[in-house]
């Protein structure tokens, strides 16, 4: 592990982070980590906390932020979608090998709607990338 920090630490939050830049280099040789901008990831938007006007470098680092989380959060989402064709194969296991009928009929309305809907939307999604390419 490095003894050095980083200069900025981002505290992660629904649609985005708040950005604080960390200070080592005061008397007590504490770690101060002053809160420096909102950051909406969704819309790009960084509102600077307060009347704080932020330097080129702050927004050098946000911005590389930015877009390291962006693509961090499309891969966790194709993780996702390859996990849920894992867990449908175990579903259908489980309703081929254990289920019990009270356990079906807990379960069965929810799953065929729910794969209804799926299927009707990868239908039609295919669909239209088949007649535009």
């Amino acid at each position: 592990m490095s003894s050095a920090l980083p200069k900025y630490y981002f505290r992660v939050r629904d649609n985005g982070a708040l950005c604080f830049r960390v200070d080592t280099e005061n008397r007590q040789r504490r770690i101060e980590m002053d809160p420096i901008a909102q950051i909406n990831i969704r819309n790009g938007e960084v509102k600077p906390q307060g009347d704080r006007t932020l330097s080129e470098e702050d927004l050098a680092e946000i911005a590389t932020w930015m877009k390291e989380r962006g693509e961090l959060l499309a891969r966790r989402d194709i993780d996702d979608i390859h996990r849920a064709v894992d867990y449908l194969n175990t579903t259908t296991q489980w309703v081929q090998s254990k289920a019990t009928p009270e356990q079906l009929d807990d379960v069965t309305d929810a799953l065929l709607l729910a794969m209804h809907d799926l299927r009707s939307v990868l239908v039609r999604k295919k669909a239209d990338r088949l007649t535009k390419g």
